[in-house]
């Protein structure tokens, strides 16, 4: 059965004139979603592409949302103009639902977004149709929120604002919360559909990329992450994506700092088993405290990933 088949559309579409930085420009922001509310997020980027005068559509994607009242609110975006709605029983996973959005966009570009992000900056969508000019990938980055109240979520706060701090909202790989590819390009490289659990996906379609000789080219222009997780919850998803980087360590050993550090030091794999296994208790008591501690996570993510047969 086609991917089209498996998808239920609502639009209302009202093309506006060509325009914008590149001609005959047309943009289709991509925006997959998995039982979270977007709609904020589409009707900030509506506004943008409406101001702007460009050609566009901003196609929301339901990848077997199970939510109803996350559905239902995602779904009132067909009252804005170039909105289109789809809704998945089935979940395929982060690298299929993304490429299901490519096949059924209509742009020349495509920007693809995480439903989680937040609009910061009142001219996102102008800074990549601009460097849309000169380049057929743009990264934009991800930012961290300034501050974190809830004790429950230092982790993944603390972690994603380390790594903001060391290197800006701009990342050292390619991250896909938010990222404009052109559409012959998009047709060239398409996400792995092996990847169908949480994790590096992204890094995989980034090497990918390289290895087809396209460059990514980076901007500071990034969404804000608005799902910070709680400890619990980030330490879940962390495992399962370590799973990912085991099954698929053979193509991403160079890019995961965990695979390098672990087969690095692959003669010490008892010993790296023995530690995690001794002290896997204490440190994650205090990975799910209010003051979790990196350099644990770090030692937490190596043992973890040593212990995955």
């Amino acid at each position: 059965m086609s991917h089209q088949k498996n998808c239920q559309s609502n639009s209302n579409f009202k093309f506006s004139p060509y325009g914008g930085a590149r001609g005959g420009l047309f943009l289709s922001v991509l925006i997959p979603t998995y039982d979270y509310t977007c709609y904020k997020l589409v009707y900030d980027i509506h506004e943008q592409a409406e101001a702007l005068g460009i050609s566009y559509e901003i196609i929301v994607a339901e990848d077997g949302s199970h939510s109803p009242v996350n559905i239902i609110a995602n779904h009132k975006i067909i009252d804005l103009s170039n909105c289109r709605h789809l809704q998945r029983k089935e979940n395929v996973g982060r690298s299929a639902i993304r490429n299901i959005l490519a096949q059924e966009a209509k742009g020349d570009m495509l920007l693809f977004m995480d439903s989680d992000g937040k609009v910061v900056r009142d001219d996102f969508v102008k800074k990549y149709i601009d460097a849309a000019k000169d380049h057929d990938v743009v990264c934009g980055g991800m930012k961290c929120p300034d501050v974190c109240y809830d004790p429950h979520k230092q982790l993944r706060w603390k972690y994603e604002k380390r790594y903001e701090q060391k290197v800006g909202c701009i990342s050292e790989q390619f991250r896909s919360f938010c990222f404009l590819i052109s559409r012959k390009v998009a047709d060239v490289v398409k996400f792995d559909e092996r990847y169908t659990q949480y994790g590096y996906e992204d890094v995989k379609y980034g090497k990918d990329l390289k290895t087809a000789r396209f460059e990514i080219y980076c901007i500071d222009n990034p969404l804000e992450n608005k799902d910070i997780e709680d400890n619990e919850a980030f330490i879940r998803k962390t495992e399962e994506a370590l799973k990912s980087a085991h099954t698929f360590s053979s193509d991403i050993c160079d890019e995961v700092t965990v695979v390098r550090t672990y087969n690095k030091y692959k003669s010490l794999g008892w010993l790296i088993r023995a530690f995690f296994c001794l002290f896997k208790r204490p440190m994650k008591s205090n990975l799910l405290s209010s003051n979790p501690n990196l350099i644990l996570f770090n030692l937490y993510k190596l043992g973890f990933y040593s212990t995955i047969k």
